[in-house]
Order: structure tokens, then sequence, then C-alpha cells
């Protein structure tokens, strides 16, 4: 007997491939097909249906009773008689369900969005043999369903209280159709076990039903795969060639743990403005390494703009234009698979290849979203360049790594490391340039507070209205400075990241100076990182809550303010979105192996989740593609900590509320290895500018830095304090500027 085949109805939700994997849990031997609410026609549906055992409607933004919420939706619950099936529901597949058949939908008086509940119910049928069950609720609509539905029948309720509204439906029935439901999450990574049993009883019902009905599915053919595709999950990664040709790395490595990178940068050229120069800098725990790019005037430069169906590579004063054959993700992966190499030290996480950054519009394009703001294509959406020799620091040893993915290049490695040999023995300080009092702004443009408080006020709106969960709303700064050129006495974009990294010292810091973009990132914040292949484990560690040490901020209370049900409530949300991400790309082997940890930091204390996957392999295949790398980054932007969830929605959400591009803020900046690695973090904390051509005759006299800040916007949020908290988080960059206040 074949496998039992599931239809999985999308409603563009972000927690959609939780509830695949927790199916495939539940259902032994099944398959489970992902369809989204508007990607067939009624009919169309109602014809795959002869292929399914079962249908699960999947939860989503937005209301049952608005049509382009839920699609096809509603049409399940009307299912002419030959074609019925058992059905699932969850959250807005159950509001759906009431809807259809005559319950009244309301709002709910306390919005529930990632809030644990505890629930009651009769035990019988979808609940048998649950005993007690706490589960998290995404919601701020509910339905009443006594007296105006008599066709449905309760089975679980919550009581919120009689000031929140009282009882609260929590699971339906259909008396006369194998219709069931519950407007809980069963699939969160908080829901007790009872959301697994949930998915068995259904399963055993929906079984019993096909028995009594004589129901039999009809063979799975050509015309079901062309109707609804391939089985979940879509992505089947390509196999890495055994005999491809691969580069070797050269590696000498020297103790110098008096020798800072920003001293290696100086020696390496860094204030030869306008060369393009790249520093990744590990300042801080958890990190570790920090990466210089030894560039050449034959470093090969890559940059995209959304919408564009080209790459542009430049060498030096070369340029050419290279078509893609799919997008720039497919571009990228295929030139890192030709530039595979082996044999650099086990332990270095970045051997060479690509360093840079992706914009946030990116992301917003890969999701299928219109973008309302190109910010002018000033800045490119995807700046990279190919890093063929390179510096690693180890800021835990004092080792320095020199290493060369050029054949024949151990010369350069040589000479290299004896140069860094003579800077060690009189590097005892820190780096010479690090002069905080350089860098002095001439005016600045702040976000405008009732502008903001408004936009803060709207977003809670569409959090009430049952279009997302929570919001990240942001605005841009924009500081001028006078233009440092060679010999001038103004302070460079160097000198700036001298400050910054001072003034907020940081594991994932960053020095991005590629033409036309220079970024200055001092990020607290891994985004995602991956281990070299054949055994890949990916991992994103998402940080929602924040508290900043003080001489009357002990640890007790930072564990009091942090473990609060609304910071429990934005870490749980982020994290389950993640899940959704990785279960996309990866398949079934997503784990959480953090939740909510509370990790010390040298300025704060942070709520901490790490979710952790790995390739699902077919039984007896452990080959992988070692550019997978790309499809996951692909598949997680933009970074679910600054748009909220569900994702698509949220992100079309802002781009109505924001007045402005967010370019590079909220985008990514990192590497990706030869070997397959890669790690990036998300870009906060951080500034950028534009850089007009050297020899453009129109170059302006004074640099304009931008730098973006906000804050994920929930139903318990207070307008006013989140625009203190904006204004805390632009201070930690706004003080290398010498500004101290927004007043």
């Amino acid at each position: 007997m074949g496998a039992s085949k599931v239809l999985l109805v999308d409603s563009y939700d972000s927690f959609t491939h939780n509830l695949a994997a927790l199916i495939v849990e539940a259902i032994p031997s099944s398959e489970v097909y992902i369809i989204h609410n508007d990607q067939l026609s009624s009919s169309e549906v109602i014809e795959s249906l002869q292929y399914f055992s079962a249908v699960v409607v999947g939860p989503g933004p937005g209301s049952p009773e608005i049509s382009s919420d839920v699609g096809i939706v509603k049409d399940l619950w009307h299912l002419p008689q030959s074609s019925l099936l058992p059905i699932f529901g969850v959250c807005l597949g159950l509001q759906s369900l009431a809807v259809e058949n005559g319950a009244n939908l309301k709002r709910l008086e306390v919005v529930k969005h990632g809030q644990l509940s505890r629930i009651q119910h009769d035990g019988d049928g979808l609940f048998e043999g649950i005993v007690d069950a706490e589960v998290v609720r995404y919601h701020s609509l509910h339905v009443q369903a006594a007296g105006s539905a008599p066709k449905l029948q309760e089975l679980a309720w919550a009581d919120d209280g009689a000031e929140n509204g009282g009882r609260v439906v929590m699971a339906l029935k259909h008396r006369f159709r194998p219709f069931w439901a519950v407007q809980y999450h069963p699939e969160s990574v908080r829901t007790d076990g009872s959301g697994l049993q949930i998915l068995q009883n259904f399963w055993s019902l929906a079984r019993r039903w096909s028995s009594d009905h004589a129901r039999v599915e009809v063979d799975w053919s050509e015309g079901a795969t062309a109707l609804v595709g391939q089985p979940w999950p879509h992505h089947s990664p390509c196999r890495t060639q055994a005999s491809q040709q691969r580069s070797v790395v050269t590696t000498t490595t020297i103790h110098a743990p008096h020798l800072t990178a920003p001293q290696i940068c100086e020696i390496s050229g860094v204030h030869n403005s306008p060369t393009d120069f790249v520093l990744l800098e590990s300042r801080a725990q958890p990190g570790r390494y920090s990466i210089i790019a030894c560039l050449q005037p034959t470093s090969l430069k890559v940059s995209h703009h959304v919408g564009d169906d080209f790459v542009l590579l430049r060498r030096s004063k070369h340029s050419a234009f290279e078509r893609l054959g799919s997008d720039i993700w497919t571009w990228l992966a295929a030139f890192s698979r030709a530039k595979y190499a082996v044999g650099g030290l086990p332990n270095i996480p970045f051997w060479g290849g690509f360093i840079g950054y992706f914009s946030y519009e990116i992301g917003v394009h890969s999701l299928g979203c219109k973008i309302r703001h190109q910010g002018g294509h000033k800045h490119p959406d995807a700046s990279l360049v190919f890093v063929e020799r390179s510096i690693v620091v180890d800021t835990m040893t004092g080792d320095v790594h020199i290493q060369s993915i050029i054949p024949n290049d151990a010369g350069w490695v040589a000479a290299t490391a004896l140069t860094l040999r003579t800077a060690a023995n009189i590097a005892d300080a820190e780096v010479s340039t690090a002069k905080c009092d350089r860098v002095h702004a001439s005016s600045f443009m702040l976000p405008d507070k009732a502008a903001y408080i408004n936009k803060v006020n709207l977003a809670k709106e569409h959090l009430y209205a049952g279009e997302s969960y929570e919001l990240c709303v942001t605005a841009r700064t924009r500081v001028a400075v006078p233009k440092s050129y060679p010999g001038s006495s103004c302070a460079s974009s160097w000198d700036l990241y001298s400050t910054v990294r001072s003034v907020n010292p940081a594991p994932y810091g960053a020095y991005v100076r590629i033409h036309p973009t220079t970024l200055v990132s001092s990020s607290p914040e891994r985004f995602l990182s991956c281990s070299r292949p054949p055994y890949q484990k990916f991992q994103l560690r998402p940080i929602k809550g924040t508290v900043r040490k003080g001489c009357d901020m002990t640890r007790e209370r930072a564990e009091n303010i942090l473990n609060s049900p609304k910071e429990i409530a934005e870490n749980l949300m982020i994290v389950d979105l993640i899940r959704h991400d990785l279960y996309g790309v990866l398949g079934k082997d997503v784990k959480v192996t953090k939740f909510c940890g509370i990790e010390e930091y040298q300025t704060v204390w942070q709520l901490v989740s790490v979710i952790e996957g790995s390739p699902h392999f077919a039984q007896g295949d452990q080959t992988c593609d070692n550019q997978l790398g790309w499809e996951v980054l692909k598949r997680s932007l933009p970074p679910g900590i600054m748009t909220g969830a569900p994702k698509k929605r949220s992100v079309e959400i802002l781009q109505n509320l924001e007045d402005d591009a967010r370019n590079l803020y909220s985008g990514v900046v990192g590497y990706h290895c030869v070997s397959g690695a890669a790690d990036w973090s998300v870009v906060i904390r951080s500034c950028f500018k534009y850089d007009p051509h050297p020899d453009d005759p129109d170059g302006y006299d004074k640099d304009e830095w931008v730098l973006g800040a906000g804050g994920a916007i929930t139903a318990l949020s207070d307008a006013e304090a989140e625009w203190d908290e904006m204004e805390v988080k632009l201070q930690s960059v706004l003080r290398a500027f010498k500004l101290e206040s927004l007043a």
C-alpha cells in the first residue's frame, strides 16, 4: 500500500512547514502536498481531492470574511457529497469553518499572539486520551458558534477570565460532515505533546470515516502532479560531484596575541581610500574570529539590483554584465560550486569565498512581495567580493592565519606572515586610529516622533484585525559628515568604524567598503550560520528581548523582565517562523536546541533561542549539495526579527507603513566560504553611505550616513515606549557622531 497523501492548504502563513512536519510525524508513511489558497480554482481543487486521504487547512493572516484572505478554503466546507473527505482546520481554518456555517466572528478582548493557554475539552473524539493540554494561541479574532451555528459542536474552550471576554472556542466539529478544527496552533514549539496527539486523533477519525463510507483514494497520476506539484519539502539538493576539480588552500599560522584585526587592516592598506576593503570583526562573545580580506585590483566584485536580470562583474577598471539563468541565488550557487576548495585548517571558519551584504529589499523580492520603495537604485541589493587571499584572527588563542586559494601562492603567504611577525613584535596597544573625537556631524535629520508613534498605532490596528502577530516598524536617521579626502583632516569611514567598535563592541562587526557603498556595522546578532559539508548543520540564533546592564540592574531583575509573557511571546513567534523557513528547505530534521535562554554579554542580558537543522537524506544517501547554504539564506530572508509574522503579510503591511527603502538596514552581512560554510549577521546597530565615483565632478562635499532603527510592535506595545526603545537603539551608533540626544 502506498503512502497516505494529505493536502495542506496554505493561506500564506509563516508556520505552514511546521504543520507539515507535524503531519508527517503524526501520520506514518504519509506525504504532504502544499498548495496556496489561491493557487488553484475551486473546480481544480475538487478534482484533486480524489487523490488524497485528508485535507488540512492551515492558519494564515486576515479574516475568514475576506475572500482574498481565505481563497478556496471557504469552498471546502461546502463540498458536494461525491467529493467529501475528512478535513482538519487550524486557526484561520477553524474560523472559516465556523463562519461558513453561521457562527459570529468577533475580536478578542485581549489579543493572544504567542500566548500559552490551558484548554478544557470534552475528552472524546478529537481529544481522546488527552488529559491536560497547554497550547499556543496566535489570534486576535474568535468565533461564537452557540445559538448561531447549530451544525457545529464545541469540543474545547479556553477561559480568558470575565474581564477579558470569558469563554473562547478552541475546537469545533461539524455534526454531519467529517470536519474538525482547532483555534490554537498544535504545531508551535511551545504547544505540549497534545499537539501531536490531536493530529493522530484526527487521523484515526479520518480513517474511520473513510472506512465507514467506503471511500478509496484514486491512484496517483501525472495529472495529480500537474495540479499540486511535488510533496513537501520541494527542494531537492543538487549532488556534489566527487570528480570535480577543487582548489587547495595554502595556510601559514603565526602566534601574535597582541596583534589586533584593526592593526592588520592598517598594515593592509585600509587608509588607501577609495580602494575597496572588507573586514568582519568579532570584538565580543560569542564571536571569536575576525576576517580581513586581502583584496587585489583583480579581485572580482559582484553586484545586483532587485528587478534586474543580470549581475554586474567588476575587476579593476573592467566591468561586464552577465545574464542570470534564474535568479541571483542560483548564479551564486553555480559560481561557488565551481570554486569549491579543500585543505584549509578545519577549525578556521573561512578559507576564502564571497564576503559582502544582501539588502532587506532582496529578501522582500524573494517573498514575492511588490517593492514599494526602491531606494533610488544607489545601493546594490547584493554586493559581494570574491576573496582569494585572507587573514583570519582567532581572538581566543591569539593565532593569526594567513591563507590563499590561489594556486602557487605560497610566496605571498610567506611574505605576509613575515610582515605580520614583524608588526607583532611592536604591537602591544590598541589600533592607533580609534580616535573617538574625530567624527563630528555637521547636520542630521531624525525621524519625526509624532509620525513614528502614529505608525506604531496603525501597526497595532493591523494586529487587532488579525493581519499579523507582530510588526517590526522602523525609520531612518540621516547624519551628514564632512567628506574625507586623502590628506584631509576630516574623519574617514575607517575612523567612524574605529569609533563605533569602541563605543559599541559587538560579536559581529563589519567594515565593508565596496564601491559605491560603505557599511559600518556593530551587530549583536548572528542571523544564519552553517558548517561545512557533508554533515552540515544550519543554525539561527534570534534575539528578542534585551536588558541593558546597570548599577541597579541585577541578573535576577533582568531575568524577571525577560521572562515576562510579552518578551517570551515575541521570541516564540520568531522561533516558530524560523522553524518554518528551515523546514521548507531542509525537510524534517529541524530542532529548537535552546528556547529563550538568557545569555550575558558585555553590556546587556539577552533572550536568545537557537534553532538548528540538517539536510534530510534519503536512506543510504549521504551526499549533499555543498552550496545548499545559498538556498537556505534565500528562503530565510528578510530576517524574521526585522519583519514580524506571518512574514509575507507583515512585509506587505510594512511596505505601506514605512516611508522609504531600508536598503542595507535589516539585511545581512557576512560570508559564504569556498568550503560551503557560511555565517551572516543582521545589519542592525549600523550605518551606511553612498560613495560617488572619485572621478565624478559632481561628487558631494559631505557624506550622508543612513541609520535605521525600530522595534517589534505587538498588541501589548505602548507607542511612547516604542519610541524610547528606538531612541536607545539609535544611540548605540549616534554616539560615534557625537550626537548624544535626539532632542
